[in-house]
Parts: structure tokens; C-alpha cells; sequence
């Protein structure tokens, strides 16, 4: 068990377990010693970030044994429940069901899942408390229910975590329905994880503004789009069968490169690698506060070892270098709006309700139209 106590909040980068192939299929496995290598918080990556339902615990299980024996005070520790692999079954590549599932559990049993699913997890991490625990993959009535946030907050004051947090996916979208979150939760709220990166600024960029009024900060993850930025993706590059990256359209590692040296010379001049550059980017929004890219052993002879992707991550500059401009330039050259069909609520969705994809309603789009979101224009996806 880990000892002393001392609160961290997530810092500037961040590592989470899906890295390393072990419990997320990016890239290649790789083995015990190199995993908790990774994962292990230092004195230059202090915040580590994981999930209780990957692996079935076994990537918490893997954690505590990374943080056994360190000062509790010199790291911070973020946590994520929301999938029932309790009491649930497995439907395939969908996983486990969220704990809201009407087939699971009512909504008076929301409270004491959390509270258990929190308790198992820190016993697997080998820690007292998470610094922040954050509602994973929330379907339509985790973003909605008083009961879940009820839940959440009770969890916090029962002195299991320090603060609470939503962490939509995996999938982008979900947009309004993260801003009516933060409108209606914002006051208990402290954080909330998007994807963002200067390949992808839609559509995680819509809803920071509601995060700063309301006084959330932001970890943005995906930094790394499928790990072009850190350079050693090719056109051709061999991915295995089951790598996650394998739903992306085609083309979009090619894509992905043609943009990405538009971006190179602002890299080059303001003295970063081109993923310390798209987390610097990511950190130059007002609400975004931390940044945590997908660091993956690749295939290949000519990819890089993962322990130097991790010291590339752990050697960004303190100090922002991108102006204004270069980050106007950046998202410019990156704009991908309207390139996919969104998860959750969407106008291209229509009928029965799914757990990750609804149909707006009457107050998502009042939402829409407090915060200047045209939904038929800026969430819908452009058919080529």
C-alpha cells in the first residue's frame, strides 16, 4: 500500500494504462517489466490515468503494483468506473454494459454500484483514495441523472476520491450532451476528458467554452491521432488484425502525414517534436489543463521503442511556445469537420435510442442554441 498523502491534481501530461497494448489493442503488447516501466509516475510525468473495467481490473491490478512502495504524495492518481463487468455481460466489441442499464440495476442502485465499483478499484490500485474519479463512457442517463451525480458526489464525500469528473467515448461526439452535463452538474463537476488534437479540433473544441464558464478543467487524450505524431507511422504501416486503429477510413495515415508537415515548420521552429507540438497545441486552450496521448509500441523494424515516446512526452517544455497565430495556423490546417458521424446525441441519428447514440432533443437544442452550436451544420457529418 502506498503511503503519505499529499493532493496532486493531474499535471500537464499525463499516461494512462490503454498504453502499451496490453488492455486496449493499439499497437504491440508489451511485456510485465516494460508495462509498469510506463505506467510508473515520476518526477516528470506524476499523473497516471486508468480504467477499472480494462482488463477486468487487471490494469488497476497492474498499477498498484507499479505504485507499490511510492509516497502517495508524489503522484496523482486518476480512476474511471461506469462499466458493469460485475454483474454484466460482454456483448463483443460493444463490452461491458454501463451500470445505468435498466437491465441491471434501477436507478435507486446507482449509488451503492458506485460506491463498490470505486472501493474495488482502489483496492486493486493499492491506494486510499483516486485524486479524481471520473464517470466512464457515460450512456444517455449517466450525462442526464440527478441519481448518478448524486452517486458521483457521494462517492467524493465519502473521502474516495478528491474530486469527480465525466469522461465521455471512446468514440468523438457526444458533444451537447457533455455541455448539458456541465450545465446541469457543473457545480459538482471538476473535470472532463475529450478527445482533441490538431488533427482532430472538431468536435472536442465545441464544448470548451462550457468547461471554462463553469470552471472544469479539461484532459484531452488522443493527443497523438493514432500515434502519427509521434512520427513513426508510415503509409503502410503494418497494424495488427485487431488494432483498434483499424476502424479509421482509409487513407488516413496518409491523410494524416500530408497534414502534419504543413504543421512541421512551426514545430521546428518553436523547438518541439511534432507530439510535444500537438500537446502544446491541446494546451494552449483556456479549459484544457492536461494532456495524455496513446503512447504504442508499433509493428515494424523501423518503429521507435515506447520508453522513448515516453521521454519525448516527459521532456515537453514547460513554457508555451505557440502564439496565437500558430495555433489559429495549426487547427486550420487540421480542420476535420465533419468527418465522421458523432457518438451520442446527433442529428444523424434517428429512431430507437442506443447506449452510445440518441437523437437531440428539445433541451439539447436549446443547448445548441445557448452556445451557438448549429447542430444541422456543426455536428453533422459531411457526406463527401
Amino acid at each position: 500500500m502506498a503511503t503519505s498523502r499529499a493532493p496532486i491534481d493531474p499535471g500537464s501530461t499525463a499516461v494512462g494504462t490503454w498504453s502499451g497494448g496490453r488492455f486496449m489493442r493499439f499497437g504491440e503488447p508489451i511485456d510485465d517489466e516494460r508495462f509498469a516501466a510506463l505506467i510508473t509516475p515520476d518526477d516528470s510525468i506524476r499523473t497516471v490515468i486508468t480504467a477499472d473495467v480494462y482488463g477486468e481490473g487487471e490494469a488497476d491490478r497492474m498499477l498498484g503494483r507499479a505504485l507499490n512502495g511510492r509516497d502517495r504524495g508524489s503522484f496523482c492518481v486518476v480512476g474511471a468506473v461506469g462499466h458493469d463487468f460485475y454483474e454484466g455481460e460482454r456483448d463483443g466489441p460493444r463490452g461491458f454494459p454501463r451500470f445505468t442499464d435498466p437491465r441491471l440495476r434501477p436507478q435507486d442502485g446507482y449509488a451503492g454500484y458506485l460506491r463498490m465499483a470505486t472501493e474495488r478499484s482502489l483496492e486493486r490500485c493499492g491506494v486510499e483514495s483516486f485524486d479524481l474519479l471520473l464517470l466512464h463512457n457515460p450512456d444517455r442517463t449517466g450525462y442526464t441523472s440527478q441519481a448518478v451525480w448524486d452517486g458521483m458526489a457521494a462517492v467524493r464525500d465519502a473521502g474516495l476520491t478528491r474530486m469527480i469528473g465525466v469522461a465521455p467515448g471512446p468514440a468523438n461526439g457526444f458533444t451537447l450532451d457533455v455541455i448539458d452535463c456541465l450545465e446541469r452538474f457543473g457545480s459538482m463537476i471538476d473535470w472532463a476528458m475529450v478527445i482533441l488534437n490538431p488533427l482532430e479540433p472538431w468536435p472536442g473544441e465545441l464544448c470548451l467554452d462550457a468547461a471554462a464558464v463553469q470552471d472544469v478543467r479539461v484532459i484531452t487524450r488522443v493527443v497523438d491521432y493514432g500515434g502519427l505524431f509521434f512520427d513513426d507511422v508510415l503509409p503502410g504501416q503494418e497494424l495488427a488484425p485487431h488494432d483498434h486503429r483499424t476502424f479509421r477510413p482509409a487513407g488516413w495515415i496518409e491523410s494524416g502525414r500530408e497534414r502534419m508537415e504543413s504543421m512541421r515548420p512551426i514545430a521546428e521552429r518553436a523547438g518541439l517534436t511534432m507530439a510535444q507540438l500537438a500537446c502544446q497545441w491541446n494546451l494552449a486552450h483556456d479549459a484544457v489543463a492536461c494532456a495524455v496521448p496513446t503512447l504504442i509500441q508499433e509493428l515494424g523494424p523501423g518503429a521507435r521503442a515506447i520508453e522513448d515516446k515516453r521521454a519525448e512526452l516527459a521532456a515537453l517544455p514547460a513554457d508555451a511556445r505557440l502564439s496565437g497565430v500558430d495555433v489559429d495556423q495549426i487547427r486550420s490546417l487540421g480542420d476535420n469537420t465533419g468527418c465522421m458521424a458523432l457518438k451520442g446525441a446527433s442529428p444523424d441519428h434517428s429512431g430507437e435510442s442506443r447506449p452510445d447514440r440518441w437523437e437531440l432533443d428539445e433541451r439539447l437544442e436549446q443547448v445548441a442554441g445557448r452556445w451557438g452550436i448549429d447542430p444541422g451544420r456543426d455536428l453533422a457529418q459531411v457526406v463527401a
